[in-house]
């Protein structure tokens, strides 16, 4: 008897496993997780984001794990990393990091709600709610300590804006996120493989101070639109979340997506990484594609779609206008939330205000006293 409910609690572990891991990059030491789930425990991982740039659709990626974790009974953290947002070369400065922290909590939230994450089980930390603790700038001190420059520099290449003269603020930034795994007491942490740099020098710092060593769950990366990965700070490589359906089309419509070429295609990218995850965490994983005249062309995974656009099968001009659809529908649910939040808009004209157009000063040629008439005010004409 006691030998079968060991089995079933074993077969309850591994696919609650299963679940945590699926569709990852990689697992960076997975048999801590392991541990906590064959003991009946919940992990508890978090994911932050640093409010700088507008979200873009390649949150949705973070979003759908969050899903799955919430499935798979984890305890989920959603920091908001307003300190760390200007100490990436101030990428937000000062005066717009509290907006901006606002308007990433809206907005992540109307992510999950779209995809049907229960958002009553997340829990929202501000990362300057316990970042300027006594306790947490102490350690940032032992941490800067015992950590060399060539090492921060590594650990932060990939998420650190990169400058020939870079400001110290730097090389503090991994500092302040390997420890936040520590002071958000998590058992492990999730991230882009932007971040995996990062998250193998908190396996080796965070020991240095006494403290365990965490698991890290690592997300692919989504490709832009122009090819590189998708990034805020880039606007030809992004859809923002909030562009209306007019928009997306007309992003789709330019951005590359060489015929046969599946390497490096934004546009396949936002199939495989976003759209089809989505159908299946609602329930019906499937894409399809409208041909005039034919029957449409329907996915149910990245693997068949890759192949016939390797044999032309599936073109460029017939997967734009698809996917230019489906991000739209996706996200016609967040936009809806946006319209109908007053405080949103208000606090999204105070995150990212409107340039400041100065109008151009016609400037006055001064031609000296000598040419054709000039006021008769100098000493030659008296």
């Amino acid at each position: 008897m006691d030998a079968k409910i060991d089995t079933k609690m074993d077969a309850a572990a591994k696919a609650r496993f299963d679940l945590i891991s699926d569709n990852l990059a990689e697992v960076l030491n997975p048999e801590l997780i392991e541990t906590i789930l064959a003991e009946g425990r919940n992990p508890r991982i978090y994911w932050g984001t640093a409010t700088t740039g507008r979200p873009h659709v390649g949150y949705f990626l973070a979003a759908l794990k969050i899903a799955q974790l919430l499935r798979a009974s984890c305890d989920v953290v959603v920091l908001l990393a307003d300190i760390h947002s200007f100490l990436d070369n101030l990428k937000a400065p000062l005066e717009l990091v509290e907006n901006r922290a606002k308007y990433y909590s809206k907005i992540i939230t109307a992510i999950l709600q779209s995809v049907g994450v229960p958002t009553d089980k997340l829990e929202f930390v501000l990362g300057s709610s316990y970042q300027k603790s006594p306790e947490y700038v102490m350690d940032v001190y032992r941490m800067a300590s015992l950590v060399s420059e060539t090492d921060a520099k590594r650990a932060g290449a990939e998420i650190v804006k990169q400058t020939s003269n870079a400001p110290l603020s730097g090389l503090l930034y991994p500092i302040l996120q390997v420890l936040d795994e520590e002071h958000l007491n998590v058992d492990c942490q999730l991230g882009g493989m932007d971040q995996r740099k990062l998250f193998t020098a908190a396996i080796e710092w965070l020991p240095k101070l006494g403290y365990r060593k965490r698991a890290h769950l690592i997300n692919p990366m989504i490709s832009g639109l122009k090819g590189a990965k998708m990034s805020s700070s880039i606007e030809d490589s992004k859809i923002d979340l909030l562009d209306s359906a007019e928009n997306i089309s007309k992003k789709i419509r330019k951005a590359e997506a060489a015929p046969k070429i599946v390497e490096d295609n934004g546009v396949i990218a936002l199939v495989e990484y976003v759209l089809l995850p989505a159908a299946a965490l609602k329930g019906r994983k499937e894409f399809q594609v409208e041909r005039r005249d034919q029957d449409p062309l329907i996915y149910v995974d990245i693997k068949q779609l890759k192949e016939d656009y390797q044999n032309d099968i599936l073109t460029p001009q017939l997967l734009k206008p698809a996917v230019s659809a489906g991000l739209a529908n996706l996200m016609a649910p967040i936009q809806a939330a946006y319209q109908a939040d007053a405080e949103w808009q208000e606090i999204t004209l105070k995150a990212y205000p409107p340039p400041v157009v100065e109008k151009k000063q016609k400037k006055v040629k001064d031609r000296g006293s000598r040419f054709p008439g000039a006021k008769a005010n100098g000493p030659e004409s008296q």
